[in-house]
């Protein structure tokens, strides 16, 4: 009998690529999501807020899944003021476990969490050493401390928090760099390679998989990165970017120069003007390098099946395809 697995947020970035890997791997699939505009075009699917928590359980007691990967959440950072905007990252998470302990027969769940229940550059020491600097960080500190505190007795579960995922299907505002990639409206700052813990979403399905199918022993109640084992240089990444997408080569600017034009952008910005692409908080986090200790992961999930210049061919034949 195929093993029943059910995806929230199944229409999101990694969901929509999820979807289909776990079908071709022989799963009983079934999505979970708010919105059917964007569902995959597959037959098991339904459309649930999480903060509707009678209907989540009646969905959980009628599916009876074996297992859950869990991606449903707001993850945008417009929230300023009001943490309850963030609302299904921290009460949907609530609603999951209850409808999770009502369909008894799930022997498995992966809550997706984010690196940001610490603000980037800042490398916790331990689990639950959070330092998130945004509401929805916060947001997700608060879903976490409630998938620790909850009673999942019997039930196998750990945290998976991906840390920058790119690829085929990324989000409009990741496509505006791909964008400015190809027409040639990007700069490099500075000459510093910049090393972060990126992940290519093919390798992200990939490791969302392995985990599903790991030893309870090995992961039960623990935290894991999602990203690709060696961190990118944001220097070559973008240069090997631009390059497959036909764009012209990339100019250097100094970071003194740099910082000038995020000033204009801040300027921009509070005048309304949001999308100009370039502000203080962009600068800083082009400059921030982070790169976390993937070891733990690679025990679990192994070599992974894309490199680097894999993932770019790939992205780059995706979205010249749909532009």
């Amino acid at each position: 009998m195929k093993r029943k697995v059910i995806i929230t947020g199944s229409s999101g970035f990694i969901g929509r690529s999820l979807v289909p890997y776990l079908l071709q791997r022989g799963y009983d699939v079934i999505a979970l999501d708010k919105t059917v505009d964007n569902a995959p075009e597959f037959e098991a699917g339904h459309q649930c807020n999480l903060l509707d928590r009678e209907r989540l359980i009646h969905l959980f007691t009628e599916i009876r899944p074996d297992a859950v990967i869990h991606l449903a959440a707001r993850t945008d950072l417009d929230e300023k003021v009001n943490i309850e905007g963030y609302d299904v990252n921290i009460n949907g998470v609530r609603n999951l476990i209850d409808a999770v302990k009502a369909a008894g027969t799930v022997n498995r769940v992966l809550f997706t969490s984010s690196q940001l229940v610490c603000k980037v550059g800042y490398i916790p020491r331990f689990e639950e050493d959070y330092r998130p600097n945004t509401l929805y960080g916060e947001s997700k500190v608060r879903g976490e401390q409630i998938v620790r505190n909850s009673d999942l007795h019997g039930i196998t579960w750990c945290i998976l928090r991906p840390t920058t995922i790119w690829g085929e299907g990324m989000s409009p505002h990741y496509q505006r760099l791909l964008q400015a990639l190809k027409r040639g409206r990007y700069f490099h700052v500075g000459r510093a390679p910049l090393f972060k813990s990126y992940g290519y979403v093919g390798n992200a399905i990939y490791q969302y998989a392995k985990f599903l199918e790991a030893a309870s022993e090995h992961i039960d109640g623990r935290t894991f990165y999602i990203a690709d084992y060696a961190p990118l240089s944001l220097r070559e990444w973008t240069t090997m970017l631009a390059g497959t997408l036909g764009g012209r080569r990339i100019i250097t600017l100094p970071k003194s120069v740099s910082t000038l034009i995020a000033k204009a952008g801040d300027g921009l910005n509070a005048l309304g003007i949001k999308r100009f692409p370039f502000n203080s908080f962009r600068l800083n986090n082009i400059l921030t390098e982070y790169q976390f200790d993937m070891s733990e992961t690679k025990k679990i999930c192994g070599p992974l099946p894309f490199s680097m210049q894999d993932g770019v061919k790939r992205t780059a034949r995706w979205f010249l395809g749909k532009t």
